[in-house]
């Protein structure tokens, strides 16, 4: 971390729609139980992240509903929560969003989601072709704002109209929870740069990623805006580069050519976003093209939409790696990793040091009349009794 720069922001994510050992196969596979996603979420507020991403979508648990059960057993954890323009009314969403953070006492953040599969769209109502939805989303977006903020709204555009919108009660973050959007079209930027706090996008190349800050950076400063980043990423994270790779391979073990196959076909014939076609060409379904920029593994993206690149290495190299982004003004990091609980304490453990992050632990046993401190040795009917002197 260079000297003058800000410790990242890390959060991890609720798989809310299944977690797994492997890709590609129901081998070893967890289903979306509450009590499953609550361990995550307990264990992720202990170990120091600052929050957790909820997507959204026909296969997962409906993230506002999911966040609120999760909050009531959490305590400092922040929820970015997606919300989709279109599947329900503006002041709907902003009574969602203002109990939300009522209920969890401010710890709400708003994931806004546009894009994705047309089909998926029309069947939650929506049918707006690709650069009318970050239109209409514009005009959701300011009815949702401005009763949030002032607790009313009147308005008639192209696609919303509200006459005397209210909301009773305020949001507990003022004027309103921050807003995050990723999207790689120039609609949904130039949406972005008028709306959101923070600009997310998916982990490809640091060179691509540095294209698309600037663009981004550019376009806010005309509306005379300025907006913060964010990278999502998968981590496989070990104590060397050697094993780290031998578990990237591991989770595409059982995965074979013809589910890749359809995945891919699926991407491409069933999805218009622009995000995601720069995804499947990091890769093109290849799995002898999977390193992709040193360290950035494309494999999860073979058979999994939206974010489908990880982090591959020792914690000293996963480090370095997140530092090349951090300089090109990354300060977010989103991250995740198959299965989410283990791979939770992994990252923590051994790539929190690296990158200057305090985990939350429990306080360290007494020393002894000798000032040796108790260590971890295993366990046993007399405790961990093992000792070690010095600090």
């Amino acid at each position: 971390m260079t000297a003058n720069a800000k410790p990242i922001d890390f959060l991890w994510f609720i798989p809310t729609s299944g977690d797994g050992t492997y890709l590609g196969t129901a081998d070893l596979n967890r289903g979306p139980e509450i009590g499953y996603l609550q361990q995550i979420a307990q264990a992720v507020d202990r170990l120091g992240y600052t929050g957790v991403l909820l997507p959204t979508g026909v296969s997962c648990e409906e993230s506002f509903v999911t966040a609120a059960a999760l909050s009531a057993h959490t305590q400092k954890l922040k929820f970015l929560v997606a919300i989709r323009p279109g599947t329900a009314s503006p002041a709907y969403y902003a009574r969602l969003a203002s109990t939300l953070d009522r209920v969890s006492n401010g710890r709400v953040l708003l994931n806004i989601v546009v894009g994705g599969s047309p089909a998926e769209l029309a069947g939650d109502g929506i049918h707006l072709e690709h650069d009318e939805r970050y239109a209409h989303a514009d005009e959701f977006f300011h009815v949702w704002e401005e009763l949030l903020e002032t607790g009313s709204s009147t308005f008639e555009g192209k696609y919303i109209k509200a006459t005397n919108a209210r909301l009773g009660l305020p949001p507990v973050q003022a004027p309103r929870p921050p807003l995050y959007f990723g999207g790689s079209s120039d609609a949904g930027i130039e949406f972005s740069v008028g709306r959101v706090d923070k600009y997310l996008t998916w982990g490809e190349p640091p060179a691509q990623v540095g294209e698309k800050i600037a663009k981004v950076r550019a376009a806010a400063a005309k509306r005379g805006r300025e907006v913060s980043f964010g990278i999502r990423l998968h981590f496989i994270v070990r104590e060397t580069d050697e094993e780290a790779w031998a578990a990237a391979d591991k989770l595409i073990s059982k995965l074979d050519d013809e589910t890749i196959r359809e995945a891919q076909e699926q991407f491409v014939n069933q999805s218009d976003s622009v995000g995601q076609k720069r995804m499947a060409a990091l890769h093109g379904g290849r799995r002898d093209k999977l390193e992709v920029s040193p360290n950035l593994w494309a494999g999860v993206g073979l058979v999994r939409a939206g974010a489908g690149t990880a982090l591959v290495g020792s914690p000293k190299t996963v480090a370095a790696r997140l530092r090349e982004y951090q300089e090109l003004g990354i300060e977010t990091v989103i991250g995740s990793g198959y299965p989410h609980l283990e791979e939770a304490y992994r990252v923590a453990e051994l790539l929190f040091p690296e990158l200057g992050l305090k985990r939350d632990e429990q306080r360290a046993g007494f020393r002894n009349e000798f000032g040796a401190k108790q260590i971890f040795a295993g366990g046993s009917h007399g405790g961990n009794l093992k000792v070690v002197s010095g600090s």
